[in-house]
């Protein structure tokens, strides 16, 4: 490492930058997470999927994630407000229904060895997730402000921060960029794409003392995610189970339903919720526990996700949409796989842009599947439904469900739902036709 201070530099200390700063250093890779907040910090995403577990596995994780006592979540449900016509529709033998759930156990799953998932307190998770990196060899820096990168000597990347006011350099041989959605590198670099289909936003808070047996079917939901089905357009409502008595909500909608002010924006949120009377009756006989807050601009990729002396991985890479949880599950398996190519290149000692290959195609193939599949939910809502319950299809859409999504370039199950979507599209006469949904004016189109 002469003339080097690590091996790898890691900007973010998130999922994505602490699991790749775990996996290298417990493989003997120097490397250092350069994070700009001080943990624990709040942050928005708190249901995992299974495919999590592996890189918990790997990592020698699932311990301290067992002791720190978070929900085990076995499954997921999605609601609507009541069954109405469409609902005694069916279709070439799909039957739509107002309600579908999945439980985990149902599909086995490769290296997942458990029936559940978690949800988890994200400032409490992030931080154990960050101090296993360190404990593993990783150093770690809090408070530190990453202005840049200098890619001007080539192959000797440094990364350009400050502390205290003062600017500081450190020299790596290569850079892995998990800055979030901050995207660092993406905005240096000219990289990053807004996605002119998901212009989704977000309103949400946390809720102590709600009833989660309102909307559940039985005692063995009470710690399921529940995705409510609102009336309006391309919106819905994620119930989380936090802790025993407190649960996440959050309202997602299209940016043209989002309030400018603050009032305008609670009144919404409210209003939003009270065309689910039932859920809106449990959220005001408990107390909301912190202010609203929000997310916007939710959906962008990237012209490239490696390059020379640099990678991108988590939310700095690629981001859809929250509908299936699948943020932090992209965050953590996109460091494991970009750490198979990593580990290799030090070997090596090539860190060009072909040597990250392997990991490119693989998250590109996943992402490219996610925003499918949830294109496939937005445009039809009953569709997504009818497959869920339908037995030819449910542990294909379970698969998906689980984060599987990594090893298909196009899952047949997903290319059936797409050709029954575009058939709707195509008849303006189908009894689906009226309920297709406005995101997609013409769905699927290559992933950009």
């Amino acid at each position: 490492m002469t003339d080097f201070d690590y091996d790898v530099g890691i900007i973010g200390g998130g999922p994505a930058g602490s699991a790749t700063a775990a996996y290298l250093a417990r493989a003997g890779v120097s490397c250092v997470v350069f994070e700009q907040e001080l943990f624990p910090r709040p942050h928005v995403g708190e249901s995992l999927v299974p495919s999590s577990t592996r890189v918990f596995k790997e990592l020698g994780f699932l311990p301290k994630l067992d002791a720190a006592g978070f929900p085990r979540k076995y499954g997921a449900a999605w609601t609507a407000a009541d069954r109405g016509p469409i609902y005694d529709m069916q279709w070439e033998g799909l039957e739509a229904d107002c309600y579908a759930d999945v439980s985990f156990v149902e599909r086995e799953q490769a290296g997942v060895d458990r029936p559940y998932t978690y949800h988890v307190d994200r400032s409490k998770f992030d931080l154990l997730l960050l101090q296993h990196a360190h404990e593993a060899g990783a150093a770690v820096y809090e408070g530190v402000h990453v202005r840049g990168v200098d890619f001007s000597e080539p192959g000797r990347p440094e990364i350009v921060f400050s502390i205290a006011r003062q600017e500081s350099r450190t020299k790596v041989r290569l850079v892995v960029d998990a800055s979030g959605r901050r995207t660092l590198l993406g905005n240096q670099l000219k990289l990053r794409i807004q996605d002119p289909v998901f212009d989704q936003y977000a309103l949400h808070t946390w809720f102590e003392g709600y009833d989660r047996s309102l909307l559940a079917r039985g005692q063995d939901q009470l710690d399921y995610i529940f995705i409510h089905f609102l009336p309006l357009t391309n919106s819905w409502v994620w119930q989380i189970p936090i802790s025993e008595t407190i649960t996440s909500i959050g309202v997602v909608t299209q940016k043209k339903h989002f309030a400018k002010t603050r009032v305008e924006r609670e009144t919404f949120f409210w209003q939003c919720l009270q065309s689910r009377p039932e859920l809106a009756a449990g959220l005001r006989a408990a107390r909301q526990v912190h202010p609203l807050q929000e997310e916007g601009d939710y959906s962008y990729a990237m012209e490239q996700i490696c390059g020379e002396n640099f990678v991108l991985v988590g939310d700095a890479a690629r981001f859809v949409d929250p509908i299936f949880s699948t943020g932090v599950s992209i965050a953590l398996n996109s460091a494991r796989f970009a750490s198979t190519d990593i580990l290799q290149a030090v070997q090596s000692g090539s860190f060009g842009k072909q040597s990250f290959r392997t990991f490119e195609e693989t998250l590109r193939r996943g992402t490219r599947n996610w925003y499918e599949f949830i294109s496939v939910y937005y445009r039809l809502n009953v569709l997504f439904t009818a497959f869920v319950q339908d037995p030819r299809y449910r542990l294909d859409v379970l698969k998906l469900l689980q984060g599987d999504v990594y090893d298909e370039d196009e899952p047949e199950v997903l290319k059936l739902m797409k050709l029954r979507v575009s058939e709707v599209e195509q008849n303006p006469n189908h009894l689906w036709h009226r309920y297709l949904g406005e995101l997609t004016a013409s769905a699927f189109k290559p992933d950009f």
